[in-house]
C-alpha cells in the first residue's frame, strides 16, 4: 500500500460529474437558462494527498464563467477564505504566468461561489457569507478610505435539507434526490441505526423509490463508503488530538487542533477502506495505540 493517501471523490463529485447535469444543477440554483450543448470543462481541484487543497465541484462555462460549488454538513464561516483559495489554485491551472507579464490587459472567467448546506442545525433558506467579514481592523490612525486596495468575495449558502428551496430542489433530479437520500439515511440514524448500516438501507430504499435508482445501482459501494466518510467528519472533529501524539493522544482529544483532526479523518478514511490497525499504523508511522483510539471513538459514536 502506497504511504501517500489518494483522494476519492466526494458524493456530490460523483454525482455531477457530467456537463449536461452540471448545467442543470447551475440553472436551478441561479434560475438561469443555459442551454443545453454549452460547452463545459469540469476544473475542480484534486490534489495528490486527501488533505492537500480541494474541493468538491469546479466547472467553466463557456470560458467566461467559472463556478465553484462546495457541499457542507457543519456550519463555516470561513468558506469564502477558503474558496479564495481554490480559485487562485483554479486561475493557475488556466492561465500562463507568463501572460501576466504582458502589457495587454488579460481576460479571466468571472467566478461564482455556492456553497450546498444540509447539516443538521437549524439554518435560513440562504444566507450570504462575505470574506471582508474576516478582515482584521486597521492599526489606530489608519484610516479605512485611505486603504489603497480591497477585495470581496461572496459566497451564497443554500440549503438543501428535506423542505428547504422546494423550487430549487424541483429544477433539479439530482439535487432533489441528493436532499432525499440524506434525509432517509438522517431517519435510519434517528431510529438508532448505526451510519454504516444508515446509508445502505437509505441506498436500498432509494433504488426502490426510483430516487436517483440508476446512479445508485451503478455506485452503490462508493456511496456507502463516500456518504459515510462525509458524515463522520463530524466524528472527526470530535477525535481531534494534539499535535505531540507521542505524548499522550488523551490530553490531545481534549484540546484538540487542526493537525490532529487531519491524522484522525486519514486513520478513519483508512479504516473505512478496510485497512486494519496495523496496516494503518505502518502506513501513517503513527502508534497503534493511537489508531486504535481514533477508531475505538469512531465505532462508539452514536
Amino acid at each position: 500500500m502506497e504511504a501517500n493517501i489518494k483522494y476519492k471523490d466526494s458524493l456530490l463529485s460523483l454525482l455531477f460529474n457530467e456537463p449536461q447535469k452540471l448545467i442543470n444543477l447551475y440553472n436551478a440554483l441561479t434560475g438561469s437558462e443555459i442551454p443545453p450543448g454549452t460547452p463545459v470543462e469540469i476544473e475542480t481541484i484534486r490534489d495528490a494527498l486527501y488533505f492537500g487543497p480541494y474541493n468538491d465541484i469546479a466547472f467553466l462555462i463557456g470560458d467566461a464563467l467559472v463556478v465553484l460549488v462546495e457541499h457542507q454538513s457543519t456550519l463555516n464561516e470561513n468558506m469564502p477564505l477558503r474558496l479564495l483559495v481554490y480559485l487562485g489554485r483554479i486561475y493557475e491551472k488556466l492561465i500562463d504566468n507568463k501572460d501576466t507579464y504582458k502589457e495587454r490587459l488579460i481576460k479571466i472567467p468571472k467566478p461564482d461561489f455556492i456553497v450546498l448546506y444540509n447539516g443538521k442545525k437549524p439554518f435560513p433558506e440562504e444566507k450570504t457569507l462575505r470574506l471582508s467579514d474576516a478582515f482584521k481592523e486597521p492599526p489606530d490612525g489608519i484610516s479605512e478610505a485611505g486603504l489603497g486596495g480591497y477585495a470581496e468575495l461572496t459566497v451564497r449558502v443554500i440549503n438543501i435539507n428535506e423542505g428547504h428551496n422546494d423550487i430549487i430542489l424541483n429544477k433539479c433530479e439530482e439535487l432533489s434526490g441528493y436532499s432525499r437520500f440524506v434525509a432517509k439515511t438522517r431517519s435510519y440514524q434517528s431510529k438508532g441505526e448505526n451510519l454504516g448500516d444508515a446509508v445502505a438501507n437509505a441506498v436500498k430504499d432509494c433504488i426502490k423509490e426510483g430516487v436517483l435508482a440508476d446512479f445508485l445501482r451503478k455506485h452503490s459501494s462508493e456511496v456507502v463508503n463516500m456518504l459515510t466518510m462525509e458524515f463522520d467528519m463530524e466524528t472527526a472533529l470530535a477525535v481531534r488530538y494534539d499535535e505531540g501524539i507521542e505524548d499522550g493522544i488523551e490530553k490531545g482529544i481534549e484540546k484538540g487542533t487542526e493537525q490532529g483532526l487531519l491524522i484522525s479523518a486519514q486513520i478513519l478514511r483508512h479504516y473505512l477502506n478496510g485497512a486494519d490497525e496495523d496496516t494503518i499504523s505502518s502506513v501513517l508511522n503513527i502508534p497503534n495505540k493511537n489508531v486504535k483510539l481514533v477508531i475505538n471513538s469512531f465505532k462508539e459514536s452514536p
